[in-house]
């Protein structure tokens, strides 16, 4: 059996299957929510919600300039569905990849027997037709929204280091090195998730570069989690306000016209960066060098908001925050219309404000004023940052949002008591305030941001689905299912005596838990037969969706269902399940 022939038929097949099922269920018009903004956005290349899809709307353009008025919504749907189609292409072919490796030591093909090689085909099948068909991901597949093609470029990106692993030692292999920071510098331009699949193949590079042992492996791990963070944080925002600077002090303080400043910056900037590549190259330095050529291939991705400024200055119908220069470009890449929340360290929803300081200066805004050929300043936004004492701050703060709703549900759904603590403000009178204990924090977290906000999206797509009404924790809206009657009845009560248009809706679906049993299943066969492999799966697992939880800190009664945003960690369990 050909086996490189078998998994590039199978793979297109699985292939046609899925852009056959999107295709044929894909939203003719707009969606709710952002999907409208986008489509509009796309068809002109405007400007839209911060921090922007430069990316996504250039594709969007490509798919909607020669479709009629009446189809360019269509027309951008297909993105979605096009994209998903791809995205279960390469969960196939990953599958297959890891699962040579359960039956090859040495991962080679020619190793596999006939029935070996029908297994590792059978499980990608099941494995990638399964996402296929989950809730989640087909619902994502059919309207106008970045997540689709962010899932592809995610699917692409661990593909593509699985790729590398089996060819790491032949001296071409770190092409696929570089391949993948353009992907993750593509997708800045699209959605910030593909970032999350850096700590796995950090890891896929460490097990085959070096012999495992614990000190390794937390070196590794830190080594991906601050490449994570560097580029989301110290790359995306830095590179923009370093420019920025660079502009500010160039138009201001030597005269230059707007935008000149820029573009000096951006010459210098890859002037270094290619002077380093070619000595790199001269003093055979290969890691350097790759390290070099990765760093200027993600700048070439990022550059794609180099378009949200071109169409700022055109004025376009859509045009928020209009971000014509870079000054404004970084207000609108760091989303400050959106506000602060706390992540590892902050306040409490009843925090006072601190007595000598209760408020911090924010960054000042400034604008192009064309009569002075200068940035002037429009707000100097002092005051504008409000800070907490000290005294009821906490670690890990998760029940942060003051507004009554947000505080009725943080108290209903952790059990709330408190902790009562004297207080004396500014003006001298005492209080009581009832600081949210830690366990009652930790209670929310695990209740709301885990359970409902997380778990019960994992639920719908492996077990079962109550219905499509958006559900606060309320017994009748929302829930996952199982279709098991005993299981059913000890979650959201007895199911026997449902009127009709309950028990008839169309999103109403049970799995009987088959799919969970398959990948919990998968899962454990993966760890026992190879550990290496499922400790990367699990970590794109745990980093596209527990991480997420942890990073967005959300609050009770979200306007709108989340589940899209975990969709990497539904496909890294796929993954699982065509193992089971």
């Amino acid at each position: 059996m050909n086996y490189q022939k078998w998994n590039n038929i199978l793979g297109w097949l699985v292939f046609a299957i899925a852009a056959y099922t999107f295709v044929s269920t894909v939203e003719p018009t707009a969606s709710f929510w952002d999907c409208g903004e986008y489509i509009a956005t796309s068809y002109r290349l405007e400007v839209g919600h911060p921090p922007g899809a430069p990316t996504f709307l250039l594709v969007g353009r490509l798919f909607s300039m020669f479709a009629s008025p009446e189809n360019v919504a269509y027309s951008v749907n297909l993105i979605s569905a096009l994209s998903s189609a791809f995205t279960i292409l390469f969960l196939f072919w990953t599958i297959t990849a890891l699962g040579r490796k359960l039956f090859s030591a040495k991962g080679s093909s020619e190793e596999l027997t006939q029935g070996d090689t029908i297994a590792v085909f059978g499980s990608a099948i099941i494995g990638s037709l399964a996402y296929t068909w989950s809730d989640t991901f087909w619902f994502s597949a059919t309207e106008g929204e970045v997540y689709a093609l962010s899932s592809m470029i995610t699917a692409i990106t661990f593909w593509a280091i699985l790729k590398w692993e089996s060819i790491a030692h032949e001296p071409k292999a770190d092409r696929w090195i570089i391949l993948i920071a353009y992907l993750v510098g593509l997708s800045i331009g699209i959605h910030l998730l593909n970032l999350l699949a850096i700590p796995a193949v950090a890891y896929v590079i460490y097990f085959k570069k070096f012999k495992p042992n614990i000190k390794g492996l937390i070196i590794a791990g830190v080594a991906g989690v601050i490449t994570l963070g560097g580029i989301q944080s110290f790359i995306i925002p830095k590179v923009v306000s370093w420019a920025a600077s660079f502009e500010f002090v160039m138009v201001n303080s030597f005269g230059l016209p707007f935008h000149m400043g820029s573009v000096i910056f951006i010459v210098l900037m890859l002037g270094a960066v290619v002077f380093g590549i070619q000595y790199t190259m001269k003093k055979n330095k290969p890691i350097w060098h790759t390290a070099l050529l990765s760093f200027l291939v993600l700048i070439i991705g990022y550059s794609s908001f180099v378009l949200i400024m071109i169409r700022s200055n055109a004025n376009t119908p859509i045009d928020e925050n209009n971000p014509e220069n870079l000054v404004n470009l970084l207000s609108y890449l760091n989303r400050e219309q959106y506000g602060d929340f706390p992540l590892l360290y902050g306040q409490y929803f009843n925090s006072p404000l601190d007595k000598e300081t209760p408020y911090l200066d924010g960054d000042p805004v400034y604008y192009p004023d064309v009569r002075t050929g200068k940035y002037e300043l429009a707000d100097d936004r002092k005051n504008s940052k409000p800070n907490y004492e000290d005294e009821f701050k906490s670690f890990f703060p998760r029940m942060w949002s003051p507004k009554k709703n947000h505080v009725k549900a943080y108290k209903q759904w952790s059990g709330f008591e408190g902790k009562p603590v004297k207080y004396r403000d500014s003006r001298g009178q005492m209080s009581t305030i009832r600081k949210p204990k830690f366990s009652e924090n930790i209670s929310f977290f695990f209740k709301y941001q885990i359970g409902w906000m997380y778990f019960r999206y994992f639920m719908w797509n492996f077990s079962g689905r109550q219905n499509d009404t958006q559900g606060h924790g309320n017994f009748q809206d929302g829930n996952w299912m199982t279709g098991v009657p005993f299981i059913d009845e000890a979650h959201v009560g007895n199911q026997d005596e449902l009127p009709s248009y309950l028990e008839n809706q169309k999103a109403r679906n049970f799995f009987f838990v088959l799919p969970l049993i398959l990948g919990l299943l998968g899962m454990l066969f993966h760890f026992k037969a190879d550990k290496r492999n499922a400790w990367v799966v699990l970590l794109l697992f745990l980093f596209t969706g527990l991480a997420i939880v942890v990073y967005l800190n959300q609050y009770p009664y979200q306007p709108r269902e989340r589940d899209y945003a975990y969709a990497g960690s539904f496909y890294a369990f796929a993954i699982w399940i065509g193992f089971g």
